[in-house]
């Protein structure tokens, strides 16, 4: 059953930065820097995010057991707004046998010569999994629409490049997503938004700390020249996504702690509202347990000394 308690502690966190209807989505109207003016030290953040973390563990159990309902978390960000960090510290305690984490890369050949949505489509998760895209279909509306001399290498018909090749992708996202609702898959997708400055802050970090030099790529600077028409990508993409069935979330990430906990409580909050159940058991299960509880009652009490079957292991 819905824990109308934890929604509402949840809503707190998630409320102000869900987007459901894109018309009136403007990305100037998100603060990167927003804390919802908590002024909580780290410690507090952690012990709030460890809480969450619990809630998606037991909620995960349910969801993997009942074998219905799966959870796809879709993370998009420009570099350095820390994807790979919130994706490892808010799914902590879940179990990794019903999770499913893909980083999608530059294209192979084999997926250039599909559509564009084929290579996400055989990477949505399965029934009863929770399936993490860290970068997704969206990088198709996002680094492409970026850098156009993308679509060259996709092979696509000429005639079937228009000037609204961006709006018809967006379309096709949105219906795709909508399919997937309407199969099972519950969507939650986040966008860690940081702030032009931050990300300098934390480029500068990198390159002032040895042990961070691998994290960093002179490809990430060639990239900020273009913040300006990412921001506009990103909140196009937003705009024509956004719906009841596949929210967005603008999460601010200026700082990490927050963005943690927005994130978790998000996630906690889709699958909770899936009012996830562990099976009922049937008539003949229930007489299978009897029959199996009856036979192991009648094993010897000192069972290490009698005769085992000679298919036993340990015999």
């Amino acid at each position: 059953m819905v824990h109308q308690k934890i929604l509402d502690a949840l809503r707190t966190y998630t409320d102000p930065f869900r987007i459901t209807k894109g018309n009136d989505f403007f990305l100037k109207h998100f603060d990167p820097g927003d804390t919802l003016g908590l002024k909580m030290d780290k410690q507090v953040a952690l012990q709030l995010l460890q809480r969450h973390s619990k809630w998606l563990a037991m909620e995960q159990e349910v969801l993997y057991a009942q074998d219905s309902w799966s959870v796809l978390l879709v993370f998009q960000a420009m570099d350095a707004a820390g994807k790979d960090g919130t994706i490892k510290h808010v799914m902590s305690r879940v179990n990794p046998q019903g999770c499913d984490v893909v980083s999608f890369k530059q294209p192979s050949d084999e997926e250039l010569s599909h559509d564009f949505l084929w290579r996400y489509s055989t990477k949505v998760p399965e029934r009863g999994h929770i399936g993490i895209f860290n970068r997704s279909y969206y990088e198709e509306v996002l680094v492409v629409r970026v850098h156009q001399h993308l679509l060259d290498a996709q092979k696509i018909p000429p005639v079937r490049i228009g000037k609204n090749i961006w709006n018809e992708r967006l379309a096709d996202i949105a219906r795709f997503e909508d399919y997937l609702a309407r199969q099972g898959v519950a969507i939650v997708k986040f966008y860690l938004n940081l702030s032009y400055d931050e990300q300098k802050r934390r480029f500068m970090e990198r390159l002032d700390n040895p042990d961070k030099h691998w994290k960093f790529s002179t490809a990430d600077v060639r990239e900020r020249r273009y913040w300006n028409d990412y921001m506009h990508a990103y909140e196009e993409a937003i705009r024509a996504t956004a719906s009841e069935a596949a929210p967005w979330f603008v999460v601010p990430a200026d700082n990490k702690p927050f963005t943690r906990l927005v994130v978790a409580a998000a996630i906690v909050e889709a699958v909770e509202k899936l009012d996830l159940a562990y099976p009922k058991v049937t008539q003949e299960q229930i007489k299978d347990l009897a029959a199996a509880r009856q036979e192991l009652n009648a094993e010897p009490i000192d069972g290490a000394t009698g005769d085992r079957p000679k298919g036993d292991p340990d015999h």
